[in-house]
Parts: C-alpha cells; structure tokens; sequence
C-alpha cells in the first residue's frame, strides 16, 4: 500500500501538477492533504477542484481558514493577509463552503493528520526544534503524527524512553519501537531552500517513508501571481524556495 502525502499547496498549480505527475508513476492507493490548499498563489479554485477529485482525507491549514473566515488574519504578514483577501474575493462559493467544513485533525488506522500541530492545532503553532516535538509527542496516541505548515521538510522519531532525534535522510525505515511526527514540506511554496515541489510517500506494509522533490515551471507560476495582481514577493520567493 502506498500513500501519497501532500501539504501546503497554496493554489500553487503548476507545482501541483508536477506533484501529480511524478506520483501517477507510483501504485498508488491513498492521497492525504494536510492542508493550506490555497493562499499565496493564483490558482486556488483549480488547485481545490483538483484536490477534491483525488481524496476526501483533507484537514485544514489556516490559510484555509482565514480564506473561509475561520481564522483571525491579524498575526499575518501583508502579503499573506494580501492573498487571503484576495482567494477569499474570487473563489466560488462550493469551495469556500468546502474549506470551512475541513477538519482540523483526521484519525486514520495508525496515522494522525494535523496541519500545525496534535496540540491546540487551531493556534497554527509550530514544530521545529526536538523540544517542539517532544510536547506534541504527548497529543498524539498513533505511531505517525503526519504534519505541515512550515514548508520545511522534516522528521522525528522518539525511542520507547522518550529520546526524540532527528530523521535527516529523505527516506528511512519507521522502527516499530518508535514514534514519528513527520514534516512532508510544501507543494506550492517550499521554504528550504530548494525551490523544487515536495511531497511524500509512506508505505506502512514495509514501513518506509520518502521525500520526493520535484521540479516545476517557477515562471509560470511566478507570471500568474504577478497579473493577478498579488504581491510580487509572493513571486519572487518561488525561485529562492525561501
């Protein structure tokens, strides 16, 4: 069984394309989305109607939110408040709809989905550091705690005694004596300094997880922010992956 993990899209259609692409030459058997489908880029109702199509495990991210009215854009950059307003102004009513029915968590058999974190997920906090993760440790019961929102790829494993260390490598074995939360990145607006497109791909049958980047059309995509009027910051960090 293989299960394909995507987050942060954020109406990033060219980079969602190139993901969909690159896994259609895996089997695969499930798509999970751990949220902020739109936000930032040109192309949030082609990016939800395509999103829909391929999976109804979806939870939301705050920018989904804040596009729906969920959420307080107060604690937002400009930029981001900029596209908010302006996702909220042109999506259509079915997908705003959609996006104010998205869970926060979602319980699969041996997964939790959670877009920010198992703890007060609605406060949009993050996981960086292992002392993040040893406090969301404690929310969650299942082996895997599958995440997003800081566009910055990342994985943890805590040993039986409670040692969290760092999973560094792009694809590793998942040890049935431990316990993962697992950052898969972003598809539309990577923050790592890799401008490439990620996602992931788990494997619970041989419990093996992987990364997977993906190259995409930048200008294109940077070419629609631009004439839709959205800020040209939000253009311009496509290419840095920042």
């Amino acid at each position: 069984m293989s299960i394909v993990i995507l987050s942060d899209i954020h109406s990033n259609l060219e980079s969602f394309q190139a993901v969909l692409k690159d896994f259609s030459r895996e089997r695969v058997d499930q798509v999970l989305c751990l949220g902020d489908v739109v936000g930032y880029a040109a192309d949030p109702d082609h990016c939800i109607e395509t999103l829909r199509g391929l999976t109804s495990h979806v939870v939301a991210g705050n920018h989904d939110w804040a596009v729906a009215g969920l959420a307080d854009t107060s604690c937002f950059n400009p930029e981001a408040r900029a596209a908010v307003e302006w996702t909220a102004g042109i999506i259509t009513a079915d997908h705003s709809a959609y996006l104010k029915g998205l869970p926060l968590t979602l319980c699969l058999p041996g997964m939790l989905l959670v877009h920010a974190t198992p703890c007060q997920p609605e406060s949009w906090d993050y996981i960086f550091s292992p002392d993040d993760a040893a406090m969301s440790f404690h929310h969650f019961d299942q082996q895997v705690c599958l995440t997003g929102h800081s566009h910055y790829p990342i994985a943890f494993a805590q040993d039986k005694e409670g040692t969290i260390s760092v999973m560094w490598d792009s694809t590793f074995t998942l040890l049935e004596s431990h316990r993962y939360l697992i950052n898969v990145g972003s598809v539309g607006q990577p923050r790592d300094g890799d401008p490439r497109a990620a996602y992931g791909i788990y494997k619970p049958e041989d419990a093996s997880f992987r990364l997977k980047r993906v190259p995409y059309d930048i200008k294109r995509a940077q070419e629609k922010i631009i004439a839709a009027g959205l800020p040209s910051f939000l253009a311009a960090r496509l290419a840095a992956g920042r």
